[in-house]
């Protein structure tokens, strides 16, 4: 091989890396927005879970059949 064909395949790598990065960089933005998301969504969940046993526990909702049964 020649030098030049080694420049070019070194270059060729190069880009190649730097695109590889910029994914990688782009991919972990990504996972940590959805991260913080999941989290956000699983506390929405827990304080709807609570309120849904608080009102299953309270007397405003009878455990009974409706009057036109």
């Amino acid at each position: 091989m020649t030098d030049e064909e080694l420049d070019k395949r070194f270059i060729d790598l190069e880009t190649k890396f730097a695109y590889l990065e910029d994914f990688v960089q782009k991919l972990q933005e990504v996972t940590v927005e959805y991260s913080r998301e999941i989290d956000k969504l699983k506390f929405e969940n827990k304080l709807m879970a609570e309120k849904m046993e608080d009102l299953a526990n309270s007397e405003e909702i009878p455990n009974r059949k409706p009057p036109h049964y």
